[in-house]
């Protein structure tokens, strides 16, 4: 840190994203991507975009809007085009949080949460999970004017909180936003998208990282009705209008167009997921019921820490958390098939050595 950091930075803890080594060949469950490439269609039209790359981006993103619009039976105007969906969460704490209205999100959820709150200077409080790692709405009730943040599915943990309960915590309380983080939605939650006509204080924030293959890309979206929306793009022409790229804005559109194949997808990472659960759990593990596109666990015979070193030395990475609740967990994305047969197999050995 310099000498001209501005002191009120100074004790800022950054987000630490998922390691990215290159000392070796890994096999990556560490950061929730997709196994599959970009759909061919999709990299043909950020090929044919980039002849255009001397020329700015659409700083309205309209042709992408248009169909995110149509995907998701919205108009246009409740759309916004993001670079990635941590953009929008952070256009979200500068828009809708300040000391009126602080900012509450689970103790166990994505961890960018409270990085954002410290750097906006918003106050925060973190709920804690039940035991079992559930949320309980009621908590969410009880704390009128409190701008919430939900990732639905949570993560770490995977866990889905059923739509009627998010709409309880929605429509408690008119007077705050409500923001819904679906990064994960697409591998077997249900999306709060619909209850948007209903409730002008819901946000919805999605990504095209997990579920469209293009986490590399940087793109996301948020969809509220166009007041929210409004408020969203107050602060976008604000900080930087040209924020998602010529080529990425057509890979959007693109994918958009084939989405079938990446819904399909998404099944069969749901297969997978939860026939790599059910081998875990013949093994010993304590697995959370997950909707999202990874598994959370831990094996009461190695701790969190070692079972994460171990896989890392045989070349496989997984997320390892070191917060007290959860530091005998790992967060282990979900993979090919043959992908998540090399994880168990590789588990299998050091649970043998373990006992």
């Amino acid at each position: 840190m310099s000498r001209f950091f501005s002191e009120k930075y100074a004790a800022l803890t950054p987000y630490v994203p998922g390691e990215q080594p290159r000392d070796m060949q890994y096999l990556k469950l560490n950061t929730n991507e997709s196994p599959y490439p970009p759909i061919p269609a999709v990299v043909e039209a950020a090929r044919e975009e980039a002849t255009r790359a001397n020329l700015y981006s659409d700083p309205t993103a309209f042709a992408l809007r248009q169909a995110l619009a149509a995907r998701y039976d919205v108009s246009p105007d409740e759309v916004i085009a993001v670079n990635g969906s941590d953009e929008a969460l952070n256009f979200a704490f500068m828009a809708f949080c300040d000391a009126a209205h602080p900012a509450v999100f689970p103790d166990i959820t994505y961890g960018f949460y409270p990085v954002f709150a410290r750097l906006c200077g918003v106050p925060y409080e973190e709920i804690p999970l039940r035991e079992d790692f559930t949320l309980d709405p009621e908590e969410y009730i009880r704390r009128p004017g409190k701008t919430v943040f939900l990732a639905n599915p949570n993560a770490p943990t995977g866990i889905f909180l059923p739509l009627a309960q998010v709409e309880r915590i929605v429509r408690a309380d008119p007077d705050r936003v409500i923001i819904v983080d679906e990064a994960y939605v697409d591998f077997g939650g249900e999306s709060a998208i619909k209850l948007i006509p209903q409730y002008p204080n819901l946000l919805v924030v999605r990504t095209y990282s997990k579920s469209r293959s293009l986490a590399g890309a940087r793109l996301g979206f948020a969809v509220g009705q166009a007041s929210l929306i409004a408020d969203l793009e107050t602060i976008r022409y604000s900080t930087n209008p040209y924020n998602v790229n010529r080529m990425t804005l057509a890979m959007g559109a693109a994918s958009l167009a084939h989405d079938d194949v990446n819904r399909q997808r998404c099944r069969t990472v749901a297969e997978v997921r939860d026939r790599t659960a059910a081998e875990m759990r013949s093994l010993g593990f304590d697995v959370t019921d997950s909707s999202a596109n990874f598994l959370f666990a831990r094996h009461p015979a190695v701790d969190g820490e070692s079972l994460y070193r171990k896989l890392r030395q045989r070349g496989i990475l997984v997320r390892h958390f070191t917060l007290p609740r959860i530091r005998d967990y790992n967060r282990i994305t979900v993979g090919t098939a043959e992908q998540m047969k090399t994880f168990t197999a590789a588990v299998r050995e050091i649970l043998e050595e373990s006992t």
